[in-house]
């Protein structure tokens, strides 16, 4: 649920207004797990600057153009209030899934650039908004994705290594002690499961070579019995499962 469009473009407040009679009664059923009234009602605040229209959907500039926008409000709705996000995502995927009828699920990095060090889990990396080596964090996330649409049903932040292991700046920023720098691979793997417990299975799962080239990757996709259709790079030598690795016979000449 990141923002609603129509030609292309992002909806207009008169528009978010038109719909704010069905966003109310989606605002209910979707954060019906979080606990306070006005916690909800800062989501349902969120969720209207995510659809209105504007290139920036930092909170600072979404509050500026929300009539009711508050940023300290919204900040501290999104990153210290104690609410349980797993519930929401769940009840985002349960209803986006039928809406969407998916030819596929993908999986995928996010990249979100970054200045300065203290934003969790941001490092020097492969940024796929930019092309390029820069400061950023990534996701891996599980796309429902249709010819017409596509919503995100599960993710999880990729934590570098270098992050993992510096114990100052996962105190300042609050990172779990439970968690720890796990491969993309592997997150991407605890994303399909996570929908398994909901119930949510694949037709069919899609990735780039970032992922398919990843044997382990493509075995766990296997033991779970999902289909999938992976890329991998030129240079990967493919053979029948069953195959048994024989050493050529020697031609005489060179080393044995």
């Amino acid at each position: 649920v990141g923002r609603v469009q129509r030609h292309g473009e992002c909806v207009d407040a008169h528009e978010v207004n038109r719909v704010r009679a069905r966003l109310a009664l989606f605002v209910a059923d979707v954060f019906a797990s979080v606990p306070r009234k006005d916690q909800r009602a800062k989501g349902d605040c969120y969720l209207r600057g995510l659809m209105m229209d504007g290139r920036r959907k930092s909170i600072q500039a979404m509050a500026s153009r929300l009539p009711d926008g508050n940023e300290q409000n919204l900040q501290q709705f999104v990153n210290q209030s104690t609410w349980d996000p797993v519930p929401v995502r769940r009840r985002i995927a349960e209803r986006m899934v039928p809406q969407i009828g998916p030819d596929a699920w993908a999986v995928d990095d996010v990249s979100f650039p970054k200045d300065g060090r203290m934003s969790v889990a941001v490092a020097p990396q492969y940024c796929g908004a930019l092309g390029k080596q820069a400061n950023c964090q990534v996701a891996v996330s599980v796309h429902a994705v249709s010819e017409t649409a596509s919503c995100p049903l599960s993710w999880r932040l990729f934590l570098p290594q270098g992050w993992a292991d510096d114990a100052l700046r996962r105190r300042r920023t609050g990172v779990p002690r439970d968690v720890g720098h796990r491969e993309k691979w592997r997150l991407a793997l605890d994303a399909l499961d996570e929908l398994a417990t909901w119930h949510l299975v694949p037709p069919v799962v899609v990735a780039d070579a970032g992922y398919g080239q990843n044997a382990d990757f493509r075995a766990g996709l296997a033991e779970r019995g999902h289909a999938y259709a992976v890329g991998i790079r030129g240079d990967i030598t493919v053979q029948p499962h069953d195959a048994v690795p024989t050493a050529l016979a020697w031609s005489g000449n060179g080393r044995r």
